[in-house]
C-alpha cells in the first residue's frame, strides 16, 4: 500500500512510499482511509522526524477488517478515527476505543476534520468549566480548535472574544457570535476564563485580562516563542489568578468522537475546512498549514471518499 513518510525537507515534508499493509492488534480495526486531516503541530514534528514517526492522527474511512477481540464496529462500517499515528496512508490500524460510527449524512471530508481539534475543544471547555454566562477570551482562534471552541462556547451561552491575526480569519467566528479583535492587547477584560494558545509575549498580556479569581488555561504555544512571566508584574495584576496547563491527550477517544459526530449531525457544530485536496498535494498543504496560509482545517482525500 501507499503511505506518506517524512523526508526531513522543509519544502516537501512528506513523500509517498510503498509499504506493507498494517497488521491490526486484537483490539484494532483495519480502516481503509478515505480522508485525513493534518494538524499544524504535526508539521513541527516533521521538521526533525524520528525514524519511527508515521504521521497521521485524524482519519475517516471504512472498516475492512473488524477487531479480532469483537470490540468496535463491524466490516463495512463508515467511521471516524483518532489513531496514535499512521493515518496518512491507504490503510490504518485504529484502536476500537478511538473510533466512532458515522451516519450517512456526514461525509468523510467533514468527519476527518473532527478528531484532534474537536476533541481538544471539548476537553478544553470541560477543563475550563461551564462557559454559560461567562466572559471568555480565546487567543489563536482562527485554527481548527479555535473554530470549534468558539461555536461550542457561544452556543453554550458564553460572551466570547476571539483573537485572530487578520479580519478575514475572524469572519466565520463573528458569524458564530464572537467578538473578534486582532491583537490580544485590544481585548477588553476582565475575563472569567482565558484560553491561551499563542504563548510568547501574548500570554502575559492575556493573563493581565483575567479577573480576580479567574482562570487562564494554557493549551498551546503556536508562536513557538518561549513565555517569560515577570513575577512582580504578575503580583500587580489580577489577584488569585489560576494558571492551568492543558493537554488534550488521554484515550479513550471514542465517546468524544461520537459526541462530535452527534453535534455535527444536529447542526450544532460546523467544521471549518479551508482546503480540500487530493493527497498527492499533501506536501504543499503541510507547508501552507505550517505557515498559517489555511484558515480552519485542511483535509486530504485518497480517492475513495464518499
Amino acid at each position: 500500500m501507499r503511505r506518506l513518510i517524512p523526508t526531513g525537507e522543509a519544502a516537501r515534508p512528506v513523500a509517498f512510499a510503498e509499504v506493507p499493509q498494517p497488521v491490526p492488534g486484537p483490539d484494532e480495526a483495519l480502516v481503509k482511509v478515505e480522508a485525513f486531516a493534518p494538524n499544524r503541530g504535526e508539521t513541527f514534528l516533521l521538521e526533525h522526524p524520528r525514524p519511527e514517526l508515521l504521521p497521521g492522527k485524524d482519519i475517516a474511512g471504512l472498516v475492512v477488517q473488524p477487531a479480532a477481540d469483537g470490540s468496535g464496529p463491524g466490516i463495512g462500517t463508515r467511521v471516524v478515527g483518532h489513531p496514535a499515528q499512521g493515518g496518512w496512508a491507504e490503510y490504518a490500524a485504529v484502536p476500537t476505543h478511538s473510533l466512532a460510527v458515522l451516519p450517512d449524512g456526514i461525509d468523510s471530508v467533514r468527519a476527518a476534520a473532527l478528531p484532534l481539534a474537536g476533541i481538544t475543544a471539548l476537553r478544553l471547555l470541560r477543563t475550563a468549566g461551564s462557559p454559560a454566562g461567562r466572559r471568555v477570551l480565546l487567543t489563536g482562534a482562527s485554527g481548527g480548535v479555535g473554530h470549534y471552541v468558539t461555536e461550542l462556547a457561544v452556543g453554550a451561552g458564553a460572551e466570547l472574544t476571539a483573537v485572530t491575526a487578520t479580519p478575514a480569519r475572524g469572519e466565520r467566528l463573528e458569524e458564530f457570535g464572537a467578538r473578534v479583535v486582532h491583537d490580544v492587547a485590544a481585548a477588553h477584560g476582565p475575563f472569567d476564563i482565558v484560553l491561551e494558545s499563542a504563548g510568547g509575549p501574548d500570554l502575559p498580556v492575556a493573563l493581565s485580562r483575567v479577573r480576580p479569581g479567574g482562570t487562564l488555561v494554557w493549551f498551546g504555544q503556536a508562536s513557538r516563542t518561549p513565555v517569560t512571566l515577570d513575577f512582580f508584574h504578575l503580583l500587580s495584576g489580577p489577584e488569585r489568578v489560576t494558571i492551568q496547563h492543558f493537554h488534550y491527550a488521554g484515550a479513550p477517544y471514542g465517546s468524544d468522537l461520537a459526541a462530535l459526530v452527534t453535534l455535527v449531525e444536529r447542526g450544532r457544530l460546523h467544521p471549518e475546512i479551508g482546503r480540500t485536496s487530493d493527497w498527492a498535494e499533501t506536501a504543499d498543504t503541510l507547508v501552507d498549514l505550517r505557515e498559517r496560509r489555511i484558515r480552519g482545517k485542511a483535509v486530504l482525500t485518497t480517492g475513495a471518499t464518499r
